[in-house]
């Protein structure tokens, strides 16, 4: 038999905590959540998000945004959908939602639905996971299955924007560290970044990189000067439009590896996209996935599900709100 000292025992013990701890929240999320409390709910959730992309196919890159947003702050909680209220602004109204993030109706939608057939039962955090799926798959991505069982969260605070959401100006360090911070490895992180496949941005996100870069008053000279000049037309300097956007890539409503393609051409729309050629090991990726791009759908469905665990409240946590823009009374 085998001995071991007190202090490496202690620490075995202590690594088999964490890994059945994190094995149990893990668990408590699971594909099927719902077989015999609620069966229909990815039915209608997606035809919900169906109905609504037919419509409108820029929702596609909303709803996946939608969740992102919603997890990278506070967890996977649904408080990106919360109201403010007299005495708080809210996740939806800081400056990275609002005017930017929409969709909004099409959860509210998939609720009242489920909520005359399976009343009090389904939250709007697992209604979001299963929208931005179908979104991603509606735009040609890899379907995937979502574990559920997350909780509505009952906070919503605008002032946790910063430091949780990645802003377009941050460099291939400030990237990776924050995903890092979210339990992300850079290569996961290059993955997701690919989510800008999909979906337009308002020209107030990159416009220094058009006319004051880095306070110069002159053009980022890494653009492709053509795509800048493009750029320049769709977004004129000293124009105050809050709603002129632009596409984010060549092909805005389908998720393919277009992303990595117009980045390896200098096409980058945001500081934050171009940075990635800046890292030998990003570059790295940005060509392979420019190369593979059946090998970053997998890569991006699977990457969706580990940030779909982000932080999320589970049994007795939270709640599970009537309307998904207020707290139940």
């Amino acid at each position: 038999m085998i001995k071991m000292r007190p202090s490496k025992l202690s620490l075995v013990s202590v690594i088999l905590f964490v890994l059945l701890f994190s094995q149990c929240v893990l668990s408590q999320l699971r594909v099927g959540f719902y077989k015999d409390t609620c069966r229909v709910v990815e039915f209608i959730v997606k035809e919900e998000v169906v109905k609504a992309i037919v419509k409108d196919r820029g929702l596609a890159a909303a709803l996946m945004r939608m969740h992102f947003h919603d997890c990278f702050v506070r967890g996977c909680d649904a408080s990106i959908l919360l109201n403010s209220t007299p005495s708080s602004t809210a996740e939806k109204d800081s400056f990275a939602n609002n005017p930017s993030l929409r969709g909004y109706e099409v959860i509210d939608n998939a609720k009242a639905r489920l909520e005359v057939v399976c009343k009090g039962v389904v939250s709007c955090a697992d209604i979001i996971a299963f929208a931005a799926r179908d979104s991603i798959e509606m735009a040609g991505g890899l379907g995937y299955d979502v574990p559920a069982g997350r909780r509505d969260g009952r906070t919503s605070l605008a002032s946790e924007i910063i430091g949780n959401l990645p802003p377009p100006t941050f460099n291939v360090d400030q990237l990776t560290q924050m995903f890092a911070n979210k339990g992300f490895t850079q290569e996961e992180m290059v993955t997701l970044s690919g989510g800008h496949t999909l979906g337009r941005s308002h020209c107030s996100s990159f416009s220094d990189r058009l006319y004051n870069f880095s306070g110069t008053l002159k053009q980022d000279a890494s653009l492709d000067p053509t795509y800048a000049a493009k750029l320049k037309q769709q977004c004129p300097q000293g124009s105050t439009d809050p709603n002129m956007v632009v596409p984010m890539t060549s092909t805005p409503s389908i998720a393919d590896a277009g992303y990595y393609i117009d980045i390896l051409a200098n096409r980058g729309l945001f500081t934050s996209d171009h940075t990635l050629l800046t890292s030998p090991a990003t570059a790295n990726q940005v060509a392979e996935n420019a190369k593979n791009p059946i090998q970053w759908k997998v890569k991006f469905a699977t990457a969706m599900v580990k940030m779909g665990q982000l932080d999320v409240l589970t049994g007795s946590e939270g709640e599970i709100r009537a309307n998904c823009r207020v707290i139940n009374s």
